[in-house]
């Protein structure tokens, strides 16, 4: 009674509310270069024929650029061990449509995941006809599921992640969510200590298994260096680089103030999160006495020799692979921001971790990361300085990768054990 009372509310107001998101929307397609991007697809309107879709494919839902980068990493994964297996991914953003899109993958189906829209999602199956549904980490629409459901469609959850607040959130209205999670007919977590927060959210126990995390898997991807980075980093003619990854408003200059102040002959390299504030990244490190250049403008700019000199990685979808060109790696998000970002990369990568006092989103990983000496925490700008003049000993940067090593390891296979799980008889079927 509880969920059909708060299912009507929902239908009630998802106008409304996407009235409401409507001109952020708008603004943020527009920064990101969206609208050439067949947006017509969250409205389940398609340029394609219908008799040219790939029907009975296994359909991955990944919103962000983050789950896109893990969606593809599965795929790939998925793709060894079953060649003739077909895919669609679907994404709910432009920059996850030109990841997966850029990925290349032979066969891929590229889309938008539809809006929750009622009508919308019921076009969206009937013209793909799903043989199951993977959601990467998140979104469990209710509209989706409820359809799914009664055209015997499995949805799984992958890579599943709870963090302490939304966990607290969602078992406060737990009688209204839980008929909504009781849907999902696999749920893969990432540590065992997950099992007892879906549990408690309605996904009945025989279908929670502890799979590992996707995203810490040493198995699934690690970051190549590639000939061409290597070349523009050589134009500046200096070591070590400093890689900040995926910062966030404000910490691109508090960063490179440190990493000059720890070591003056180091090169800054700042990634931010989205790739559409590199005016406001610019002009901020210029104001401050740094001499900017753009990823997106090296052929016109080149490098500088410059020591004031500070290269902004201005792209989409290559930060998996400037880490591993990197001698020291600083998490964005965790220093003046909350929630962290994933330094799973960067310890794949093999490079020295250095994280600020909030990775909330990381949890309880980057306590063991730092427990184990597998990476340093830094509450300010002068701990941050030392950590980096810490981490630029070669000695030193061997014994935190080894310890971070160690502690990701224990997630080797689980995309050998989510597609095992995936893939079982009887899990496209109810």
């Amino acid at each position: 009674m509880a969920f059909s009372l708060t299912l009507a509310v929902y239908r009630l107001l998802l106008p409304f509310l996407f009235v409401a998101a409507f001109p952020g929307w708008v603004v943020k397609m527009l920064r990101r270069g969206g609208f050439g991007t067949r947006l017509g697809e969250r409205a389940a309107i398609y340029q394609e024929n219908t008799d040219f879709e790939p029907c009975g494919a296994t359909h991955v839902h990944a919103v962000s650029v983050g789950e896109a980068l893990l969606a593809l990493k599965l795929i790939r994964a998925w793709r060894e061990v079953d060649p003739d297996q077909c895919f669609v991914l679907a994404t709910g953003t432009s920059t996850g449509h030109d990841v997966a899109t850029a990925a290349g993958i032979p066969g891929l189906r590229v889309t938008y995941a539809p809006l929750d829209f009622r009508w919308m999602v019921r076009r969206y199956l009937r013209r793909f006809e799903p043989a199951r549904v993977v959601l990467v980490e998140g979104e469990a629409w209710p509209h989706l599921l409820l359809a799914c459901r009664r055209r015997g469609i499995p949805v799984s959850l992958v890579n599943a992640r709870m963090s302490p607040r939304s966990a607290r959130r969602y078992r406060k209205f737990a009688a209204v969510v839980r008929p909504l999670f009781g849907m999902l007919d696999k749920v893969a977590i990432q540590q065992a200590e997950d099992a007892e927060v879906w549990r408690d959210l309605g996904v009945a126990a025989e279908n929670i298994v502890l799979t590992g995390s996707l995203k810490f898997d040493p198995g699934a991807g690690r970051p190549v260096r590639r000939p061409e980075f290597h070349d523009m980093l050589e134009v500046f003619g200096r070591k070590p680089v400093v890689l900040a990854a995926s910062t966030h408003a404000g910490e691109e200059t508090w960063i490179a103030n440190a990493i000059r102040s720890a070591l003056p002959d180091a090169l800054p390299v700042i990634v931010p999160r989205h790739a559409e504030r590199r005016a406001e990244v610019r002009q901020a490190l210029e104001n401050d006495g740094h001499h900017v250049v753009l990823r997106s403008r090296f052929a016109e700019e080149g490098g500088h020799s410059d020591p004031r000199s500070v290269f902004v990685i201005d792209s989409t979808g290559e930060l998996r692979d400037w880490t591993a060109h990197a001698d020291i790696v600083l998490i964005g998000k965790s220093f003046l921001s909350t929630g962290g970002q994933n330094p799973a990369e960067a310890i794949l990568a093999e490079k020295p971790v250095v994280f600020g006092p909030h990775m909330e989103n990381f949890e309880p990983l980057a306590s063991r990361l730092v427990d184990r000496g597998g990476a340093l925490r830094a509450g300010n700008q002068e701990q941050l300085a030392r950590a980096i003049r810490t981490t630029a000993d070669p000695d030193h940067a061997g014994g935190m990768t080894r310890e971070a090593t160690a502690v990701l390891s224990v997630h080797e296979g689980a995309a050998r054990r989510i597609i095992a799980l995936l893939a079982a008889p009887g899990s496209t079927s109810k």
